[in-house]
């Protein structure tokens, strides 16, 4: 929780590594919703409000549409071997499963608040604020780089997250602090 007129920000997650504990997470933690909730958000770059609302009959098509909660605009998510391969994993643990994806054993819909209490215990260190944001931004640093951390890939994101601009991308995404920072470091 953060302090009243304080400011915070998430960070985002090495991509690679990140996959990799969420998929072992699936397979043996007890947490396993957990687990699928983290390879959808890094796959998806939704914001946690949309996340929560996933349904099980969402997952299977190769595609998901939906309105986004803060923007009320409409989005296609193509779902990609990362998330119909952790789907798999979360079938094979509670294969009778149906409505909402992320509940708990009381059968509601987890709280985002409980989402980053566990994504701060499972994921984060001394030197990363990791929140449920921590996953779109995870997803956008991933668009950036597999596509050469080109201008273009930042256009495309920008569009994706619906900012204004690719310069807000650029902020959002922590790029433009890392390039003053390399200006300090050239001298």
């Amino acid at each position: 929780m953060s302090l009243k007129n304080s400011v915070t920000k998430s960070d985002y997650m090495n991509f690679d590594s990140t996959l990799n504990k969420a998929m072992k997470i699936i397979k043996t933690e007890k947490n396993y919703k957990l687990g699928f909730l983290v390879v959808y958000g890094i796959n998806a770059g939704l914001r946690i409000s949309d996340i929560l609302k996933l349904k099980h009959e969402d997952l299977v098509n190769d595609s998901i549409s939906l309105t986004e909660s803060k923007t009320n605009k409409k989005r296609v998510i193509r779902l990609n071997d990362n998330v119909k391969k952790a789907y798999g994993l979360l079938l094979e643990r509670n294969p009778n499963i149906d409505g909402f994806v992320f509940t708990s054993n009381q059968d509601t819909v987890f709280s985002i608040q409980y989402v980053n209490r566990m994504l701060k215990t499972m994921f984060g260190t001394k030197t990363l604020a990791i929140s449920s944001h921590s996953l779109r931004k995870t997803f956008g640093r991933q668009v950036w780089a597999n596509n050469n951390e080109t201008d273009k890939a930042l256009l495309y994101l920008s569009e994706l997250f619906n900012h204004s601009s690719p310069a807000i991308t650029k902020t959002y995404l922590g790029i433009r602090q890392e390039e003053l920072d390399d200006i300090y470091m050239s001298l």
